[in-house]
Parts: structure tokens; sequence; C-alpha cells
């Protein structure tokens, strides 16, 4: 059975994945800073079924990166699927003027340099075991190319993730390890709670053309063939999956 590492896959965009991924065969490893023993583990691990596992890891943490994956191969098996989805907002919104380094380089720690540390010792398990097709999925976000002037730091680190998905890319495409870049558009998750009211007006005035919220489901279903190889030659790829938010329209 193919094992999957999804990062942040407890809660949220990351449990959708896992959901997809385990509907899909895949064995599921979970990775994130919760509690083992807290209710969304516990309630992710039941309904992903028996081939799920949980590995507590910060992922600002890259020198236990090495002991995390030899947990997961130790549970599950070589390492197939990395999904990189763990990631932080903003701390505060506002003024990107007023914006502290603190709050730059905590956001960044987590959604760049976190996040590229791990990807870099996935692959080198996957160069290691030499077992097929193989895929690295960084979810990073619209924000990427769209500007968010009060969440600046959210921005530049998913600006800079979309860029290590192309490093990545180009760098595993002859070693049959496909790497994709998906961009979430508003998604409905913990995350965006706080501004529910403020995109559910917005989307009812046209800023969406799919006329709704997104959901962790709709993440997942774009993650499952990537990771099964059926998009192998289109490695590089960026799929914007956010309901037609990201198109340009007079």
């Amino acid at each position: 059975m193919n094992v999957a590492l999804v990062t942040g896959g407890q809660q949220g965009i990351g449990l959708g994945i896992a959901k997809a991924l385990a509907a899909g065969g895949f064995s599921v490893a979970l990775a994130a800073e919760a509690d083992p023993e807290s209710p969304a583990v516990r309630e992710a691990l039941a309904a992903l079924g028996e081939n799920a596992r949980y590995f507590r890891h910060d992922v600002r943490d890259i020198d236990a990166v090495p002991a995390l994956l030899d947990a997961v191969e130790a549970e599950l098996g070589p390492l197939m699927t990395f999904v990189s989805n763990a990631g932080v907002g903003a701390p505060v919104r506002g003024d990107m003027l007023a914006l502290t380094p603190e709050n730059f380089d905590f956001v960044l720690s987590v959604n760049l340099r976190g996040a590229f540390f791990l990807a870099q010792q996935a692959a080198v398990r996957m160069l290691k075991h030499q077992a097929g097709y193989r895929s690295i999925i960084f979810i990073t976000s619209v924000s990427a190319e769209m500007v968010s002037v009060e969440r600046a730091e959210y921005c530049v680190s998913k600006a800079g993730a979309a860029m290590m998905a192309k490093l990545f890319a180009a760098r595993l495409a002859s070693e049959n390890i496909g790497v994709f870049e998906i961009r979430p558009g508003i998604i409905e998750t913990g995350m965006t709670a706080a501004v529910r009211d403020k995109y559910t007006a917005r989307i009812r005035d046209g800023l969406v053309p799919a006329a709704r919220w997104g959901t962790p489901d709709d993440i997942g279903k774009a993650v499952l063939p990537l990771a099964r190889g059926d998009l192998a030659f289109a490695t590089g790829s960026v799929i914007a999956a956010d309901g037609g938010l990201s198109i340009a329209r007079l």
C-alpha cells in the first residue's frame, strides 16, 4: 500500500486531503504539533480508519525531521507521497507598514523554511527507495499571486512556496517524482472562521465565479490524482483550486 505523509492533516484542508488519500487506498501519516490525545486528532484518526497514524511534529523543528520520517517508515513503510500542507496565517491582520519582524519570521519559519527542509528530506528518502512513481504536493494559496496588504507576511511566504514547488519539480522530474502546487482559494476551515461573514458577503457579490465557499474535500479531490500519478507528465504544474477566484476579470 502506498504511504502518504500529510502535514497538518488532522484538521481543515489537511484532513480533507487525508480523507481523499485514504479513500484512494493510501496509508496516511498525519504530522502536526497538536496533542495526540486532542479531540481533533482522535476524530481524524477515527475518520481515516486503521491505515492511518498520527505523529507529533513541529514543522519548524527541522532537526526533528529525520526522526519523523524514520517513525513513518517504521509504522507504515516507505514514503511515496508527501503533501506539504501545514501552514499558519498572519498572526495579526493590519497595515503592512506596521508588520513586526517577529510575526514575519514566525510565518516564514512554518510556511517556507520548515516546509522546504521537510520536503528536502522527504525527497531524499524517496530517492533512496527508488520504487515506482512518487509525488510531492505543495499546498500554497491564491495569495502566492493575489495581494492582501493586511497579510503581507503570509503572501510573501506563499509566493516563496510557489517557487519552492518549481525548484523541487525541476530537480526531481528525471527521478519519476512528480511535484505539484495546489493553490486553494477561499476555503471553509477554522483558519477562515474569523472572516466568514466578510467573505460570505463578497462571494455573494461575485468575488468567486463558482458562487460558493470551497471545502477541504475540494482540495482533497485535486490532490488524489496527483498522488496516484495520473498527471505525472504535468510535473511542475500549478492548480488553482479556487472556484475561479484568481481568473483575471473586467
